[in-house]
């Protein structure tokens, strides 16, 4: 970025204002709900993920503790970064009664609302490629670099810097006008913007995220031990889920919303326009059993295009079998899942076939 660093430094500050305020509104039109502009200093954040890794909270995630300071210095992953511009996305599905509903019902599966339609990676990088292109369209050529929790990018301390919203007691971000479902991105840029005021925390005394918490993964407000989070074991761990932790998943296959489902701030979130978001293949309300029953081909096939498909069919059968397995735990003379079980007794999969047999026994077969 040096070369292009020396042609933004040109830019006086009322020219980097309007082209700032700019960024914002070419962002909305981009079907961004906020655009907003912090520096590269992370020192709070860095501490914090060091204690984080210390203590082992990252589980076998050992991408976390790679790149050394990277992920806190963004000069260092990205050569000439002055500033980041960063924008969330509402992603909130149009009913969020359903969530809890089939939440309440054993035999359906729960999968994390923000894996529902199209995979939010590609459509905000999409969004932020063309929002670059917009900004050199006006400037010209200028240094910058998109992710979207793509690289060793501390996402949600520079939103929270940037003014997007607040870290809660969950590690989600929360906004007062938005709750917490939302999805972000950035821009890495040696252009001298100027940057916005951090955001402030609103949770108070609450604590209902902590108290709901199916695993008490929360461990402390503001920490959350990966090795305990549903989400983790779900979609990250790659072996066998630890026994004693099977029973809490409940019916939940992909991922885990009651922190965000239970937090009063969502009560001021909107429904997301983004048809991109939008469930596919009816699987914000669809029976285990039917899920199950999808053979390798079937999953690629349902799955393309969104995030469930980057844990695998193995995976996806693993947790299909826990969650049997603890509506089995109440109804346990349920034909239909004990079928579906015994038809994956011989699967290739260890892991698979170690899972099942673990759900099957929840009947007393």
């Amino acid at each position: 970025m040096s070369e292009i660093q020396n042609q933004s430094s040109s830019y006086n500050n009322e020219q980097l204002i309007k082209l700032a305020q700019q960024i914002k509104i070419w962002g909305q039109e981009l079907g961004f709900q906020q655009i907003a502009i912090t520096d590269t200093q992370l020192e709070k954040a860095e501490r914090s993920l060091n204690n984080w890794l210390q203590q082992g909270c990252h589980g076998d995630m050992e991408w976390m503790a790679q790149h050394g300071t990277k992920r806190t210095r963004p000069a260092e992953l990205v050569s000439g970064t002055h500033r980041i511009i960063s924008g969330r996305m509402d992603y909130w599905p149009p009913d969020i009664l359903k969530s809890e509903s089939v939440l309440a019902e054993a035999n359906k599966a729960y999968i994390s609302r923000y894996a529902l339609g199209r995979d939010y990676h590609k459509v905000l990088r999409q969004r932020l490629q063309k929002l670059s292109s917009k900004i050199e369209q006006e400037i010209g050529a200028f240094g910058y670099r998109v992710f979207v929790d793509s690289a060793p990018v501390m996402e949600k301390p520079l939103a929270e810097k940037a003014g997007l919203g607040w870290i809660g007691k969950h590690s989600n971000l929360l906004n007062t006008d938005a709750g917490s479902w939302f999805f972000l991105g950035e821009i890495y840029t040696d252009l001298p913007l100027p940057i916005d005021t951090p955001a402030e925390k609103h949770c108070g005394t609450c604590q209902s995220c902590i108290d709901i918490c199916p695993t008490k993964a929360i461990t402390q407000p503001y920490v959350v031990d990966a090795r305990l989070c549903i989400s983790y074991l779900t979609i990250e761990l790659k072996g066998a889920i630890p026994e004693q932790l099977r029973p809490l998943l409940g019916n939940r296959i992909y991922g885990c919303d009651d922190c965000q489902l239970c937090c009063p701030w969502n009560r001021f979130a909107t429904t997301s326009p983004e048809t991109d978001f939008l469930p596919r293949h009816h699987l914000d309300d669809i029976s285990l059993v039917e899920l199950f029953d999808w053979d390798e081909a079937t999953f690629l096939a349902k799955t393309e295009g969104t995030a469930i498909r980057r844990i695998g069919y193995e995976r996806w059968l693993r947790n299909i079998a826990v969650a049997i397995g603890n509506a089995l735990a109440s109804d346990k003379t349920n034909e239909k899942m004990i079928s579906a079980l015994k038809k994956k007794l011989d699967n290739k999969s260890e892991i698979v076939r170690e899972h099942v047999q673990w759900a099957l026994q929840q009947s007393g077969s």
